[in-house]
């Protein structure tokens, strides 16, 4: 855990750490795509993993992961593996939470499985969102999460972010219970694992609930300038996060829906990214066009990926390339 952690860590009695362990350690993870899984392994240890490795636990758990066995992911070749939170743990899995900007955080994964997500923590007077889902929990994240506010809402732009998403629910939660967890209906059938506190959606989103007429301190946005829709693509019910930033300039979270490129200057858009497979000119241009709706200035994407200028310029000028090399306008370069 990093220096800019925010969170007081060491509060908790070594007893509750242990109780918090206990109750996320037995949470089965796709090791290949990080997506929990309804179920448990069936018996514990290294030879039971092993065990479970080479003949699935068809009677505890699927013989593969269906997101993997989409087209968009992949199943490794030597076959389907399932892990636990608990086994990263005890090898050394370990969390970082940075501040991207102010009121933006970013929590991450050292050692783990799964795709590699920058899950993204938007902090809020109306209260917190978590945007896309570490594939892992312990106790150290937690508390930097709660230090920051807590959550009021959990939603992933799509299933291969959906990670742990129900431990967290569960873990930043409180006496109320879980907190929602938001989950696009044309993707809800993705769900391998259904948390307590699902709130499925369509269309336009306002997920955190804040004062009709909020009085918000100087750069901290409220609930009426956090949205989301889903403009499709990589999945039917891909979803962005837009908010307003301290600075005043618009901020999009984008997921996969808009990948950003390596040298930070242009964007892609690609139904799969390991095996790839783009999305035709015409969803490109779909998804610029959907997203003139917000005004935007920046656009993470959920890795490392930034867009940290005139983002709204630059995603309309890749979908149009884009395009014109689906569509064979520039055929004469090949």
């Amino acid at each position: 855990m990093t220096d800019s952690n925010p969170a007081a860590i060491g509060s908790d009695t070594p007893d509750q750490v242990a109780i918090d362990h206990a109750a996320w350690d037995g949470l089965v993870l796709c090791a290949t795509c990080g997506v929990e899984q309804e179920g448990a392994l069936a018996a514990a240890g290294p030879a039971a993993l092993t065990d479970a490795r080479d003949d699935a636990r068809s009677d505890v758990l699927p013989a593969v992961c269906a997101i993997c066995a989409d087209d968009r992911q992949w199943v490794p070749a030597d076959g389907q593996r399932w892990t636990t939170v608990g086994e990263l743990r005890a090898s050394g899995t370990n969390t970082d939470v940075t501040e991207l900007e102010p009121n933006l955080w970013a929590v991450r994964v050292s050692g783990g499985v799964g795709i590699g997500q920058h899950a993204k923590v938007l902090v809020t007077e109306a209260g917190n969102l978590m945007v896309d889902v570490p594939a892992y929990i312990d106790r150290a994240a937690v508390d930097a999460v709660l230090g920051l506010g807590g959550l009021a809402g959990i939603i992933a732009s799509h299933p291969h972010m959906y990670g742990a998403q129900s431990a967290w629910a569960e873990a930043c939660g409180g006496v109320g219970g879980p907190v929602p967890v938001y989950v696009s209906e044309a993707d809800a059938g993705w769900l391998a694992r259904r948390p307590a506190n699902t709130v499925v959606w369509s269309g336009s989103l306002t997920p955190l609930a804040g004062p009709a007429e909020p009085t918000r301190p100087a750069g901290l946005p409220g609930s009426p300038v956090v949205t989301a829709s889903q403009p499709g693509g990589h999945f039917p019910g891909s979803v962005v996060v837009h908010f307003t930033g301290q600075d005043g300039a618009g901020v999009l979270l984008a997921g996969d829906t808009v990948g950003v490129a390596r040298d930070r200057k242009g964007a892609t858009f690609m139904r799969s990214f390991p095996n790839y497979l783009p999305l035709s000119g015409a969803v490109a241009q779909r998804i610029a066009g959907h997203l003139d709706r917000y005004d935007y200035e920046r656009l993470y994407d959920n890795f490392s990926g930034v867009i940290a200028s005139d983002a709204a310029a630059v995603v309309h000028r890749s979908a149009r390339r884009h395009a014109d090399w689906a569509e064979g306008r520039m055929d004469h370069l090949t």
